[in-house]
């Protein structure tokens, strides 16, 4: 075994004859969300394909010996940081008989042993004992021409850059600036803008919905005035704010900023259109809504999709980045990572720790994300089969429409065109 990070498409010749993408590109078929041939395929395309998937925080990992869990698609991996400092990322399969050797979260180590037979690895990734090499009293054991570097953990290709790190099972990958493009680039630097970052805490949890639901709600603006109630009664984001939403040149990420007004929307006319706008609801503190101005930035929000796993969001003081890990057709998990600055006073750390209340299991928002997304796929597992609709807005139209589903149809552009749809 060596350590080429190329997989046979051992899918790709699966039968899906019965399987035809309608010719309206407004349209988008149910069995993109249910069927098992599709995620089969999906795994080996795309993200074992050529994309750059998120997988970690560098500082997740500060220290020689840090290490983490994580995932490219389904497939579990170890981050890892070795005594010179350089970060690695490689299959959490141990190259013997392919167990998945490590299963704690997180940790410090000097090397990783799978408990089955003891094959021991360095934070590289690389195979470094064998027990009982030469058997015993000279007899059995491994063949004389075994060589252990040749049996490394199949390592994957890594990026960093301002102290994220994405990894890709490709060699021949285009650099992560290429990859993103310039537009998008600037907005990741938004929120990344090179200053150290600290962590601020983890947590996880799995829904029911296929993991595509999670990228098309961060590229439908159209919802977000709709569903969130937080959002359109305290003026976070409602129709009549200055909003964008760009994609890059091959439609695969985007981005929805949003300029917040001082105060609450009550004259706004938008307001009509949105049910659920409370004007009588009042906050008990005021301050988890408070922006503190930080980023050289005209927006006050960025909901930056990455192609093909990662969501990251700058909500007024609130930094974090949402991790998608598919689990099958149906499932998948969402890995939240919130953040701040190294050089954040302890007033700054607390301020983001509250407003941090906003998001998550607990929080104002984002239970509603998720809520909607088990509608959609119970809608798509349980009724007779149709396409649904992405048709508001014009593909021509420039980033300031909003109420518009064009981000969503780039998307399966794109996505068709990796999978050969």
């Amino acid at each position: 075994m060596t350590n080429d990070c190329r997989f046979t498409e051992t899918h790709a010749q699966a039968d899906m004859t019965d399987l035809a993408w309608p010719s309206d590109p407004a349209e988008i078929p149910d069995w993109i969300y249910t069927d098992q041939r599709i995620y089969d395929l999906e795994q080996e395309r795309i993200f074992r394909g050529k994309t750059w998937n998120y997988v970690a925080l560098e500082c997740e990992l500060p220290n020689p010996g840090d290490y983490i869990r994580s995932y490219i698609g389904a497939t579990p991996i170890i981050v890892a940081r070795d005594p010179q400092g350089e970060v690695h990322a490689f299959e959490n399969r141990c190259a013997h008989r392919g167990a998945e050797f490590c299963k704690t979260y997180r940790g410090n180590t000097k090397q990783f042993i799978c408990p089955y037979h003891q094959w021991t690895y360095d934070l590289s990734g690389a195979l470094v004992s064998v027990p009982f090499r030469r058997g015993v009293k000279g007899v059995g054991g491994m063949p004389a021409d075994f060589k252990l570097d040749e049996h490394s953990l199949r390592r994957l290709n890594v990026a960093t850059r301002h102290g994220v790190v994405f990894a890709s099972f490709r060699d021949d990958m285009e650099s992560f600036e290429d990859y993103l493009g310039p537009e998008m680039l600037d907005q990741f630097d938004t929120v990344f803008d090179g200053r150290k970052l600290k962590l601020l805490g983890v947590h996880r949890n799995v829904m029911p919905g296929n993991w595509k639901l999670y990228q098309e709600n961060l590229k439908d603006p159209y919802h977000a005035t709709l569903l969130h109630t937080y959002l359109t009664t305290f003026g976070l984001f409602v129709a009549g704010n200055k909003t964008m939403i760009l994609t890059d040149s091959k439609g695969r990420h985007s981005t929805l900023c949003n300029a917040r007004p001082q105060g609450r929307p009550e004259n706004d006319q938008a307001k009509t259109e949105i049910r659920s706008f409370h004007a009588a609801m009042q906050l008990a503190d005021p301050r988890v809504i408070q922006l503190i101005p930080e980023k050289d930035s005209p927006w006050t929000s960025n909901a930056i999709t990455i192609w093909p796993n990662l969501i990251l969001l700058r909500q007024t003081n609130i930094l974090g980045a949402r991790h998608i890990v598919p689990m099958g057709p149906n499932q998948f998990m969402l890995i939240w990572t919130t953040f701040g600055f190294a050089d954040d006073d302890a007033a700054m750390e607390q301020h983001r720790l509250r407003q941090n209340n906003i998001f998550g299991p607990g929080g104002f928002i984002g239970i509603d994300d998720n809520e909607a997304i088990k509608f959609v796929q119970d809608g798509v597992m349980r009724s007779v089969p149709r396409h649904g609709l992405a048709p508001l807005g014009k593909d021509v139209e420039g980033p300031e429409v909003v109420i518009t589903d064009r981000a969503i149809r780039s998307m399966y552009r794109h996505y068709r065109e990796e999978m050969g749809l």
